[in-house]
């Protein structure tokens, strides 16, 4: 997979992809992550990327043109399945949809910053808008990082037993159960029976169980 992400802000994305999953899917040839200062393509000598909004009120926008140049570029070299731009009211990033761009070959994503992106970027070169959450950041950079790194932990062979990835939170519509380890007993509480018993089905009935009981408690809106 290919990643390009479009950024005013290049070195916040170094620390997320310099360390941990990422870091060795890049090192397996797993993942390439290209990024790109949105200012390179500037057309004037000073990089401009923004500007005041017409009609006035606070807050700048991110120019049309660097952010066409930028794309067209990319474009003229790599075929993309999808070119996303991280914004606080695109569709709200879940799980199924993770799984599902995991599954392309290469994305764009395009970090939107101050008042946002000049709306034609918008209706004409974006395939696809996404937000991590209804709250506002500072810039569509630690967005990006997040949706990579989620996308990144499912692409074969990159984590070391690929059956963790199906067993996390929301892969099946329910958050993940309780989870224990050594020693079985610390300060007077002890791990359930059952994890100890070594009744892989009846182990597998209790984690079902109780990963209900706790979707019920906390988030009962992945019920319904």
């Amino acid at each position: 997979m290919q990643i390009d992400i479009i950024t005013v802000l290049p070195d916040l994305l170094q620390g997320p992809f310099s360390d941990s999953i990422v870091k060795r899917a890049i090192g397996k040839e797993l993942v390439t992550i290209n990024i790109h200062n949105l200012r390179d393509y500037a057309p004037d000598k000073h990089k401009s990327v923004d500007d005041y909004a017409y009609g006035g009120g606070a807050g700048m926008v991110m120019m049309v043109e660097p952010i066409y140049r930028c794309i067209t570029s990319l474009k003229e070299k790599t075929v993309y399945d999808e070119v996303i731009y991280m914004c606080p009211d695109g569709e709200l990033l879940d799980q199924p949809a993770v799984n599902q761009l995991s599954t392309l070959n290469n994305l764009i994503m395009l970090c939107g910053h101050y008042k946002g992106i000049d709306e034609r970027i918008r209706e004409n070169l974006i395939t696809r808008e996404i937000s991590i959450g209804s709250y506002v950041i500072s810039g569509g950079e630690l967005a990006a990082a997040i949706l990579t790194d989620a996308i990144v932990r499912l692409l074969p062979g990159v984590l070391s037993d690929e059956t963790s990835a199906l067993t996390d939170s929301f892969q099946d519509g329910l958050l993940a159960p309780p989870a224990y380890t050594r020693p079985a007993e610390f300060m007077g509480w002890k791990v359930p029976d059952i994890l100890l018993s070594g009744n892989d089905k009846k182990i597998s009935e209790w984690r079902f169980e109780e990963s209900v009981k706790r979707t019920q408690t906390r988030r009962p809106d992945l019920l319904k």
